[in-house]
């Protein structure tokens, strides 16, 4: 999963917001987190299921979605 947000609390807020959901709802704790929103980019794993959240400035120049051009698209709505 790739997703964005606009400064660096907001990434530190959806990174905890995912782990909290995700620890609540379904008993799941990533296996590992990495990266810090001074680095624009949070990566966290849990194993299934990789998180990568950037800053939207990071997200366009990594272009990650481009690695994985030929895999389906899931547009997920909040």
């Amino acid at each position: 999963m790739i997703c964005s947000g606009t400064s660096e609390p907001h990434l530190k807020a959806i990174a905890g917001e995912i782990q909290e959901r995700l620890k609540e709802d379904d008993k799941v704790t990533p296996s590992a987190v990495d990266g810090y929103p001074i680095s624009h980019w949070i990566v966290i794993d849990f194993s299934d299921v990789v998180v990568h959240i950037f800053h939207q400035e990071k997200r366009g120049y990594y272009s990650l979605e481009d690695l994985w051009s030929d895999a389906p698209t899931l547009k997920l709505s909040l």
